[in-house]
């Protein structure tokens, strides 16, 4: 009964042997209670403290107990006091939040781009747009298998825009399928309200926050360098345009995507890739998968194809109609 009051088992039991034994004093309550005189008087005093003892009318220096309908009654009322004004003090403080955000926002508005250096400069500004986001989040995510950390700080900034109805959209690769801890990360983004959709390969990283910010990478090769900030209307509205067109294309998670021509996405990238001259080196950064990967599938189209060499197999590749958009 007391101890949401903060105080122990102990304190309460001498309460209640007073209200039922008003005659009682510390000798007879260490007795029964099978303590120490010092415990004992510890409990009156933090009784005394809350009033629920008070001086007695009959017996001067002694103490009467208050009955807990009077007493426990005051208790609340100063408890709830208590939370009213911390409620009070978290709506000013939240009021200043609030204020300083809308400065640090204008701040920003003045300008159309904003270079933020390193990962904790970006992951602390999609933070803050998470925070800030009313209607959608879209992301591209390219690369190799992400960390665990990575993913830790991905449902620690998804959870809250979820939790108010956000709309988060995101696009991941799909060697991503192959990675037990992105695949997990991916469930818990579904279970919780996100869309993703998985494509053969991304551009770049980037996030689109309400239409109106993008954050796209200062190097597409290493996003630990930083990132850009664009508010310019333009630029965003044609990044979010690339955004739908490549969604349109992905398959939703949990399915997969029918093979075209006897090739899946993946090959038909790999394919198109090399085609362009890229080496394996960058066809593995871009298909999110390893060197041995790569090399894996491309020898596995050479025999498909019944090639002896890279350029002979080009040259079936397009005569078999693998080049170019899926029919």
């Amino acid at each position: 009964m007391l101890e949401s009051f903060g105080l122990t088992r102990l304190t309460e039991s001498v309460y209640r042997l007073v209200l039922a034994e008003p005659s009682w004093g510390v000798d007879e309550l260490v007795t029964h209670l099978r303590t120490d005189e010092a415990a004992i008087r510890s409990c009156l005093d933090e009784l005394a403290e809350l009033a629920l003892l008070q001086p007695s009318w009959d017996e001067p220096g002694g103490l009467r107990p208050v009955s807990p309908q009077v007493g426990l009654a005051a208790l609340v009322a100063q408890a709830e006091a208590d939370i009213a004004e911390r409620q009070h003090r978290m709506e000013r403080a939240r009021a200043a939040m609030l204020a300083a955000a809308a400065e640090h926002e204008t701040h920003r508005d003045r300008v159309a781009l904003t270079v933020l250096r390193g990962l904790d400069e970006v992951r602390g500004r999609l933070e803050e747009l998470a925070e800030s986001a009313v209607q959608e989040v879209c992301s591209l995510t390219p690369g190799q298998a992400h960390r665990e950390d990575t993913h830790s700080a991905g449902r620690s900034t998804s959870l809250r825009p979820l939790e108010r109805g956000v709309s988060l959209r995101g696009l991941y690769l799909e060697s991503f399928r192959n990675d037990p801890a992105t695949l997990d990360y991916l469930r818990w983004m579904t279970e919780h309200g996100g869309l993703v959709r998985t494509v053969p390969t991304l551009p770049m990283m980037m996030v689109i926050v309400d239409r109106q910010r993008a954050l796209v990478p200062l190097d597409p090769d290493d996003s630990r360098l930083g990132a850009i900030e664009v508010t310019a209307p333009g630029v965003v509205l044609a990044l979010h345009a690339l955004f739908e067109q490549m969604w349109a294309a992905g398959t939703p998670f949990g399915e997969r995507a029918a093979p075209v021509d006897g090739l899946t996405g993946q090959e038909r990238e790999l394919i198109q890739i090399l085609a362009d001259g890229a080496t394996d080196e960058t066809a593995a950064r871009r298909l999110g998968v390893s060197l041995r990967t790569v090399r894996r599938m491309m020898a596995n189209l050479m025999e498909r194809l019944d090639a002896s060499s890279r350029f002979q197999a080009g040259v079936l590749a397009a005569q078999q109609g693998w080049l170019g958009p899926a029919q």
